[in-house]
């Protein structure tokens, strides 16, 4: 059943965003709350996933990671982390630290002393065009590691498979309630169109489940 919609621009931060007003307004109106939520790689950037361990819902999420280089030289996996000091190790055993600044794109950077890259037979293999090696690190990426650890398992795999029952309601929409074009105009019509769209699908699931029989007691 359709509980909530919120229509919102094709950004990724307006879809992290409308995720949180649905999920604390379901709450707020129907004392509804998921243990877990399931969503495609675009809401595994880091903001969402932490929102969600934040209150208690497992991030059944594919985590969006762009850190595997393909050009043979080392990547983010093959530096250990460790949280307790908040430094990396590379395969070599040199820390790399961080000033603890926040960048633009919600990131630290972790680097390693030029005095350990300059002599290291690893160069050529880790920073050769760089004088250090650099780490970058999402600010929420504790977030994400539990993300990760959940890809595969059991529970992660049922959502995954239910995810797909919900797409059909999108699929739905456009193939057989003309929702390839909105017809009402700003966000306030598209809201008012999805919400009326959404109205309409859960009605027609309420009537299908109202029209089956029950089931007939088995005589002993």
């Amino acid at each position: 059943m359709i509980v909530d919609a919120e229509a919102i621009p094709t950004r990724t931060y307006d879809e992290v965003a409308a995720t949180r007003t649905m999920i604390e307004r379901t709450e707020a109106r129907f004392d509804l709350k998921p243990r877990r939520l399931a969503a495609d790689t675009a809401y595994g950037t880091g903001k969402i996933p932490a929102w969600l361990v934040e209150h208690g819902i497992e991030p059944h999420i594919p985590v969006w990671d762009r850190s595997t280089r393909k050009d043979s030289t080392f990547s983010r996996v093959d530096f250990s982390y460790d949280g307790e000091r908040d430094v990396y190790t590379c395969p070599r055993g040199k820390a790399l630290k961080s000033s603890g600044k926040v960048l633009s794109d919600n990131t630290l950077r972790y680097l390693a002393s030029i005095c350990d890259c300059g002599p290291c037979p690893l160069k050529a293999r880790c920073c050769p065009h760089t004088p250090q090696c650099k780490i970058p690190r999402d600010i929420n990426e504790h977030a994400r590691d539990y993300a990760r650890s959940l890809a595969g398992t059991e529970p992660f795999e049922t959502s995954h498979r239910e995810r797909k029952k919900v797409e059909m309601l999108f699929a739905h929409l456009k193939c057989h309630m003309g929702f390839e074009h909105l017809r009402l105009r700003g966000f306030s019509g598209a809201n008012d169109e999805f919400l009326l769209a959404a109205t309409v699908q859960s009605l027609r699931r309420l009537a299908k489940l109202a029209a089956i029989p029950p089931p007939i007691p088995k005589a002993a």
